[in-house]
């Protein structure tokens, strides 16, 4: 079983495509703004406006890291 974060990066994370290494950490990013939790005072939480932009941003720069992958990026 995988015990750390260093270890499920290296075993798993490194298998996966650019685009699905995208979308899981936008799922982990999601889940953990979404999170009712007092270490996350209100201040800090980002807007759904906040989270679109920065996805954008990180697939428009994705497509500009790996073009062979832009197609399913898109």
């Amino acid at each position: 079983m995988l015990t750390s974060a260093q270890e499920v990066y290296t075993q798993v994370m490194r298998t996966l495509s650019p685009t699905e290494r995208l979308r899981l950490a936008t799922l982990i990013l999601n889940e953990l703004v979404n999170q009712n939790s007092s270490v996350v005072e209100q201040s800090d939480r980002s807007t759904e406006e906040d989270r679109v932009d920065l996805a954008n941003f990180w697939l428009q720069y994705a497509a500009t890291l790996f073009p062979e992958d832009e197609e399913a990026v898109q």
